[in-house]
C-alpha cells in the first residue's frame, strides 16, 4: 500500500522548485540500540520508493524488531496525459513525494542485533535513489 496523505487542504499544489537546502546537521537520536538510515544528500523520494525500501528491510529482518519511517510524502505531483493538448487545466495528481534534506533520518530500526540490522538497512538503502549512510547508536 502506497504512503500518501488521507486528506489535504488543497487538491493540487505547485511543483517544488529545486532540491531542498543541504544541511550538515544530523538529527538527534535516542540512546538505545538503534540503527539509523541517514541521508547524506538532498533530494526527493516518492511513496513507491519508500514502500519498496520498507518492504525490503522488513523482509531481511524477518519482521523482528521495530522499523520507524520518519519521512512522509506530502507533496502532490500532477501529470497530464501524454496525448493531451495544451490548455484544459492542470493534470491529475500522479504521485506524492517527500522532500529530504541532507542529514535527515529516513528509517530507524531497533530491537534487532547488528549482524541482522545493518545488512537489512543496506539493502533498503539500495532501493532509494539518493546516498544514505547507516549509523549504529
Amino acid at each position: 500500500m502506497l504512503i500518501q496523505p488521507k486528506k489535504t487542504k488543497y487538491r493540487k499544489y505547485f511543483k517544488p522548485r529545486g532540491i531542498p537546502r543541504n544541511s550538515t546537521k544530523i538529527q538527534k537520536l535516542k540512546e538505545l540500540n538503534y540503527f539509523a538510515l541517514v541521508a547524506t544528500e538532498s533530494g526527493f523520494l516518492n511513496g513507491k520508493q519508500i514502500e519498496a525500501a520498507r518492504q525490503n528491510i522488513r523482509r531481511k529482518v524477518k519482521r523482528e524488531g521495530k522499523l520507524e519511517i520518519l519521512i512522509f510524502p506530502d507533496i502532490a505531483i500532477s501529470r497530464k496525459a501524454s496525448a493531451a493538448r495544451m490548455g484544459k487545466g492542470k493534470g491529475k495528481v500522479d504521485h506524492w513525494i517527500a522532500a529530504l534534506q541532507a542529514g535527515k533520518t529516513v528509517f530507524l530500526l531497533y530491537g534487532v542485533d547488528a549482524e541482522q540490522g545493518i545488512p537489512a538497512l543496506r539493502s533498503g538503502a539500495n532501493k532509494l535513489p539518493i546516498k544514505l549512510k547507516i549509523y549504529k547508536l
